[in-house]
């Protein structure tokens, strides 16, 4: 990987950070379109959850992204408190495993 790529990787979207939590999405960038034409593309996005108290993050694509945006798409509908929010985000970082090393 060069400064290249690293300048024109995929979009990183903050969508929440509290003392405890931060969650962020991570888009496909335009720029991973396939260099032949009629070649499919999975375009896959994803949701980081950093849990800071433990200092693990988890990383949700495919199914997990999707039940995850869900949620997201629910909490617009009915704003939940920042306590229905951590509850949630508490749930999803059991699934850690991985000690966040750089960020």
């Amino acid at each position: 990987m060069n400064a290249i790529d690293i300048l024109t990787g995929p979009a990183m979207n903050m969508l929440y950070d509290s003392e405890s939590f931060v969650v962020v999405h991570v888009q496909p960038n335009e720029s991973d379109a396939p260099a032949q034409p009629n070649v499919p593309v999975l375009e896959r996005h994803g949701f980081e959850i950093v849990d800071k108290r433990s200092g693990k993050e988890v990383y949700l694509d495919g199914s997990w992204a999707e039940l995850f945006q869900q949620q997201i798409a629910a909490w617009q509908l009915n704003t939940p408190t920042q306590e229905e929010v951590e509850d949630t985000l508490e749930g999803y970082a059991e699934l850690a495993h991985t000690p966040v090393l750089v960020h």
